[in-house]
């Protein structure tokens, strides 16, 4: 039966999903609202075969259930569409709508001095303090803005009140890096923190769990029942299937903490995260960093290399050509032992394009200089040595994977990164500058050099030339300096 003193009724059925008593006519209402065309779903096999019409609903009409991060948006639902609503208390779980009054910011930037031999700032301490008051958040921060001493702080602080805390990461590399970081903040990480990858043992009775999204989705629901808290780190790499079964299956988990450096751009992406995690808040911008003197000012070249006009009729054809292109290989190794620093060679190809850039560049190197070469294939511990080594070197060269380094991966000591294979991705891109902005020693200044290819007719732009004006959009967007200098291949 239906309120008639509140139009919307809307209570808890978990720590993931809230329950919405209507009427029918708004139910349909809130399914439109929360819906979404995926992108480029008329490419998927499902589309294709008839099976879904490419849309997402977040609001199910079955089970009247939404997710609970999405509440800021149903309100503001109500106040757009002049509905009333009310919340109605679950014994077990509470109100739809909780704040900590009795958390300050004062105090929380006392408990991080407390617990840390680093120094808060200001940023750090107010992302803490929003998450600590609010339970749920989506913390947008980027790369180098010290999201791991904030994941550190509630933690701890999480663990001091008696909670267990799932923290979940991307890649073996970030379990081992944040085991580590956690360490070097002062934390007696053995006694506290078990590590789950790669076969690992996966039940313990310590207070916090470290692991890859990959290790755990597929678990029991009753594995995840006792965790009190779910911290999700570089959020946004996270497969979607995997995250939500995760997610789901943490149904008595009340605080849901997710660290991402960018969003994808799109509504669909930040509204489902939201919907698992929390209402997002942008902690701090990437030029806000660097003005503050916390990461490296950065130039950006853009090599744009013109090659005979041509036409390809698919998008795998061009990714072909270019990558087997033994002049663009040969530009591309000689950029790289020409700069001065420790530089980074990211491409998205192992066999076809990795390796062969990886022998140009170790044949013609000199004696004394270190070259590496570092894939999904390398374990993490071989991971790790190459960067502890990066960190006391000068002059090396990493020729390594998308998917290994552009995330995740601390070089403080990196000063060239060079964009070896052609990328549209907003995420991937913002996520790759990263790598080079954090501040060394004796470094202030960092430099990108972005690969681009111009292989157009009169009649049409190539694939990755279209993808080069999506990344220029997005160092317009950030206030990037760049420029480009055009380049004139010969025939392959």
């Amino acid at each position: 039966m239906i309120d008639t003193t509140a139009n919307l009724v809307i209570c808890k059925s978990n720590e993931v999903f809230l329950k919405v008593k209507t009427e029918p006519h708004i139910e349909y209402e809130l399914r439109d609202h929360f819906k979404f065309e995926v992108p480029n779903a008329k490419f998927m096999p499902q589309y294709r075969g008839r099976n879904w019409n490419g849309e997402i609903h977040l609001f199910d009409m079955r089970s009247k259930q939404i997710y609970v991060g999405l509440l800021d948006k149903i309100v503001s639902f109500c106040k757009n569409y002049g509905y009333t609503y009310r919340f109605e208390d679950n014994k077990f779980f509470g109100q739809p709508f909780e704040v900590n009054e009795m958390i300050s910011k004062e105090g929380v930037k006392d408990y991080i001095r407390s617990i840390s031999v680093h120094e808060p700032r200001e940023y750090q301490i107010e992302g803490v303090y929003d998450a600590l008051r609010h339970n749920r958040r989506l913390l947008i921060s980027p790369t180098g803005s010290g999201k791991s001493l904030m994941i550190y702080a509630l933690s701890r602080y999480h663990v001091d009140t008696g909670k267990s805390i799932l923290l979940v990461v991307p890649t073996t590399s970030l379990v081992e890096q944040m085991y580590k970081d956690f360490q070097d903040y002062g934390w007696d990480t053995d006694s506290y923190c078990h590590k789950i990858y790669s076969g690992r043992e996966k039940d313990t009775n310590k207070s916090v769990v470290i692991t890859t999204w990959q290790s755990i989705y597929k678990l029991e629901r009753s594995w995840f029942e006792r965790f009190d808290v779910v911290i999700g780190d570089e959020a946004h790499l996270f497969k979607s299937k995997s995250l939500i079964q995760i997610m789901t299956k943490l149904h008595t988990a009340k605080h849901r903490i997710g660290f991402t450096g960018t969003l994808d751009g799109t509504q669909t992406h930040k509204w489902v995260l939201e919907g698992l995690f929390g209402p997002s808040y942008k902690i701090i911008r990437t030029k806000e960093l660097q003005e503050a003197g916390f990461l490296s000012k950065l130039d950006i070249t853009c090599l744009l290399l013109k090659h005979p006009p041509q036409k390809f009729e698919v998008f795998e054809d061009e990714i072909q050509y270019l990558i087997g292109h033994d002049q663009r290989n040969n530009f591309i190794s000689k950029l790289a032992l020409d700069l001065k620093g420790n530089t980074l060679v990211l491409f998205s190809r192992v066999e076809a394009h990795g390796a062969v850039l990886y022998d140009k560049i170790n044949t013609c190197k000199e004696d004394n200089r270190k070259v590496f070469f570092v894939h999904g294939g390398v374990d993490t511990e071989e991971r790790e040595q190459v960067r502890e080594i990066t960190e006391r070197e000068n002059n090396a060269i990493i020729v390594a994977s998308y998917g290994t380094f552009s995330t995740g991966i601390n070089i403080k000591n990196l000063h060239n990164v060079i964009f070896a294979s052609p990328s549209k991705s907003r995420v991937r891109n913002l996520q790759s500058i990263g790598r080079v902005l954090r501040k060394g020693k004796d470094k202030n200044k960092a430099m990108l050099y972005d690969i681009a290819d111009d292989c157009s007719t009169k009649s049409r732009r190539n694939y990755t030339l279209n993808h080069f004006i999506e990344r220029i959009k997005i160092y317009n967007e950030e206030n990037f300096n760049y420029d480009i200098i055009t380049i004139q291949l010969k025939g392959k």
